[in-house]
């Protein structure tokens, strides 16, 4: 296998993603077992003097495209320019961030470059200089081992899976500017709008606190956030309680929801049906708080506690404060 590993190190508001560095930090160990380089596309605007960054987690060059009709992903146009970028570098491996748009831009570089794709993967390695990806399947309860023979080999690596960590040594990238004209697109991004006050994305928090339909109504999820700011994460919920108009689509976790990896879900009056596992079981920690003892939840969760929400989770942001020192 020869050829460049390209990374699409993706941003937001002029700032890199969590994610893109957990990215191109892999990206980083996949080129020195292949001895070869790495580059970042970086794709948005206001990135050119963040680049250094990128740098810092092992890309040897930033392939930039910074444009202010860029600040907003535009599949069409993200698209255009990847494909480019691709054809011109013929890297032998792609990786993503499996986020909403990594996991929209991959398959459409799959299509163009005729090649294919392994999504959500939370381990990459190769046998025989073939790519080899370990992804969930069947709501996490296998792991399977894909080897995608095309080329380039092209894969969406699952936000908080793989550990961002700078390079040892640090390089300053080289940066080529790539020129960008707007393709014809029928898509217009207006503009994106995020609910409430999160800090992070569901996807790249460490601690995500989740409520569902034992919360009983939208009010009651006050004590959750409560808890989660005392402990740097955010709001999750489950279908039947965004379904209920409690919480936005947006906090959704599950099948057709957000696919989250968190270090610790905490998860408050969620029984625990098949279609939320799918969204949370790659946690590394899984707490339950459910009243019910014989909610499915139970079946899966590292820890349980059977008890009212309403009760147990006061407690816990109490118990919380203190360990902070935030009382």
């Amino acid at each position: 296998m020869t050829g460049e590993v390209l990374v699409f190190a993706e941003s937001s508001a002029g700032t890199f993603r969590k994610s893109a560095y957990e990215a191109i930090t892999e990206g980083r160990r996949l080129a020195d077992l292949l001895k070869v380089d790495e580059y970042a596309l970086a794709i948005g605007t206001g990135l050119r003097e963040k680049t250094n960054e990128l740098g810092k987690y092992g890309a040897n060059k930033v392939l930039l495209a910074d444009d202010p009709s860029l600040e907003l992903f535009n599949a069409d146009y993200f698209r255009q320019i990847a494909l480019d970028v691709a054809r011109r570098t013929s890297p032998s491996i792609i990786l993503a961030a499996a986020t909403s748009t990594g996991k929209d831009l991959a398959p459409r570089l799959a299509v163009h470059l005729n090649t294919a794709l392994a999504s959500e993967c939370t381990h990459l390695d190769f046998d025989s200089g073939q790519l080899v990806a370990t992804r969930p399947a069947y709501a996490g309860k296998v792991l399977l081992k894909v080897k995608v023979k095309s080329k380039p080999s092209i894969a969406t690596l699952r936000p908080n899976v793989f550990t961002a960590k700078e390079a040892s040594p640090q390089r300053t990238p080289a940066v080529e500017v790539v020129e960008f004209k707007k393709a014809n697109s029928r898509m217009v991004a207006k503009e994106f709008v995020t609910h409430g006050s999160k800090k992070l994305d569901l996807t790249e928090a460490s601690v995500i606190i989740s409520g569902g339909r034992g919360m009983g109504g939208p009010q009651n999820y006050r004590i959750l956030e409560e808890l989660a700011e005392v402990m740097g994460g955010v709001v999750g919920a489950s279908r039947a309680s965004v379904d209920a108009g409690w919480r936005p689509h947006s906090d959704q976790v599950g099948q057709t929801g957000r696919t989250v990896s968190p270090t610790l879900y905490i998860a408050c009056g969620i029984s625990g049906a098949i279609q939320h596992r799918v969204g949370m079981i790659n946690s590394k920690v899984i707490v339950a708080i459910n009243k019910d003892p014989e909610a499915p939840i139970f079946g899966f969760a590292d820890y349980g506690v059977i008890g009212d929400v309403f009760e147990v989770v006061p407690a816990l942001t109490r118990e919380m404060k203190e360990f902070y020192g935030k009382n």
